[in-house]
């Protein structure tokens, strides 16, 4: 099946008679005849439901689907994209490991890598997305066990060069994690170009029409997890009645001990209810972008022609700086999420939001309808100066996620907008 195609039918496969849309399994528990059986669950020697901390047949067709989009072997939904950052990386390192990431990322994510994964003992170094191979390769430690990006930066939106990190992080014998929220599989799946680990927002595009926050971690089944790095997937979890995670489980290793041992004990798996609609999200996700896209490279080269912007951030403009890479990772659009600098800084920047009639002045992005955000004084103001350079910020930096309302009608709300300016 062709991704469109996918996004309607993969996950839920109704057998004779059954419901032709997916059901709500409401509930938290599930009926077996024997203690044995409940036990083989418990064993990971059988398959089932047990408990909706971990699994939900609801939330477990959402699962299959994104895997199948993204081309991964298998998934797991969480309760929200910072909680789906988390658990990446916990599976993976412990107190006294070490990991990279870029430093055009999402400012709650900076603030989790650099501060609360600080204090548990794993510290991050950040790294110019683009810096040289050789730079990038000088931060690698004995104890260096990831690398993390994301597709499309938010909000800085530069494209990460995938293939490039992917080869670094190989070199060095760990995986490559990518947040591919703002540009869904639609547009790219990182897994194609060599990422190990795909995790996203659903709270975004996927769902898109801002009813519910979740996150969703996809394992590519690639990387071989069967080296000294990694003791925790190649030698018995005593937790677990000493499962061997990559002898049991083989390619779906690490997304098994996510579920098994981090959901367990960490508990942020999301209700059926919230995945049935992140479901409705996904089947019209494919369209959905499409119109995004086209309606949000309309506007950048509107607001790249007005004598009233200093810049405009947009992969899909000739003269970005990451035209070409967005050229080869998303050629089919670079989503509807754009970010620009009006001139005269923060003054102008907040005159000009609060001018708009249309767009809302809203703390999200990727919604179907047009929202605004000034960075600098909401999602990344736990940010310092240092940080916010680095991550692409500047004072008057506004995040304008367009929406799929009539074209002329978003132009004309940003046309009286930047007239008082």
């Amino acid at each position: 099946m062709r991704i469109e195609t996918k996004c309607l039918h993969e996950g839920y496969h109704p057998q004779n008679g059954e419901p032709r849309v997916l059901p709500i399994y409401q509930s938290t528990t599930y009926t077996y005849d024997s203690t044995e059986h409940i036990g083989k669950l418990f064993d990971l020697t059988a398959q089932g439901y047990f408990y909706s901390r971990i699994s939900n047949p609801t939330v477990g067709a959402v699962e299959d689907k994104i895997a199948a989009l993204e081309g991964g072997i298998g998934a797991l939904c969480t309760t929200s994209g910072q909680a789906a950052s988390l658990i990446s990386i916990l599976n993976i390192l412990q107190a006294g490991d070490h990991f990279i990431s870029v430093s055009k990322i999402y400012g709650g994510t900076i603030n989790l890598f650099a501060v609360t994964l600080k204090k548990l003992g794993i510290e991050c170094t950040f790294v110019d997305p683009d810096a040289s191979d050789e730079a990038i390769q000088k931060q690698f430690r004995p104890n260096t066990k990831a690398v993390f990006g994301e597709t499309i930066a938010n909000p800085a939106l530069s494209v990460l060069d995938i293939e490039k990190f992917a080869r670094i992080a190989h070199q060095n014998q760990v995986p490559l994690i990518v947040d591919n929220t703002f540009a869904t599989p639609i547009l790219c799946r990182p897994i194609e170009f060599g990422a190990d680990v795909v995790i996203h927002s659903t709270t975004k595009y996927m769902d898109g029409h801002a009813v519910q926050l979740g996150g969703i971690i996809v394992d590519s089944g690639n990387f071989d997890w069967n080296n000294e790095k990694f003791p925790e997937f190649n030698e018995p979890d005593e937790s677990y009645h000493g499962v061997i995670y990559t002898k049991n489980f083989g390619k779906a290793a690490y997304i098994t001990k996510a579920r098994v041992q981090l959901m367990r004990d960490i508990g942020a798996y999301p209700a059926a209810h919230t995945a049935f609609l992140l479901n409705l999200g996904l089947e019209t996700l494919a369209l959905r972008m499409e119109r995004h896209c086209l309606n949000a490279q309309k506007v950048a080269e509107y607001l790249n022609g007005s004598d009233k912007v200093e810049y405009v951030n947009y992969p899909g403009l000739q003269n970005n700086a990451y035209y070409s890479l967005a050229q080869k990772y998303l050629p089919l659009g670079c989503s509807g999420v754009i970010s620009f600098s009006i001139k005269g800084g923060r003054e102008a920047a907040v005159r000009f939001m609060d001018g708009l009639q249309l767009a809302s002045n809203v703390v999200h992005v990727a919604d179907i309808r047009t929202c605004v955000l000034h960075p600098a004084s909401s999602t990344h103001r736990q940010l310092t100066d240092e940080q916010l350079k680095a991550a692409g910020i500047t004072p008057g930096l506004i995040r304008l996620s367009v929406g799929l309302e009539n074209i002329h009608d978003i132009l004309e709300d940003l046309e009286q907008g930047l007239a008082k300016v």
